[in-house]
């Protein structure tokens, strides 16, 4: 089993994603190989809660230019909410 702190990166904090706190729905970015038990488990071992759902959502990477150089910037999974 993952260490749950390897599995939760960090939270999302935009102006959607603080306005869905009020209802209880918190967003974080999370491993790519994470899948939603293993988020479920380490949410409620992390933070001591009950997790009801778990919705998750593959980010591809978007090409970029800096003048003559391009690249892609990271893939990531992310806006994984919860309700707790």
């Amino acid at each position: 089993m993952k260490d749950p702190r390897d599995v939760i990166k960090r939270p999302v904090l935009t102006e959607r994603s603080t306005e869905q706190m009020a209802d209880k729905k918190y967003t974080f970015i999370v491993d790519r190989k994470a899948n939603k038990s293993e988020i479920r488990r380490a949410v409620e071992e992390i933070f001591d809660v009950k997790v009801v759902k778990v919705n998750t959502l593959n980010v591809k990477g978007k090409p970029k230019r800096y003048g003559r150089y391009s690249g892609y910037t990271a893939q990531r999974k992310g806006c994984c909410h919860f309700d707790a």
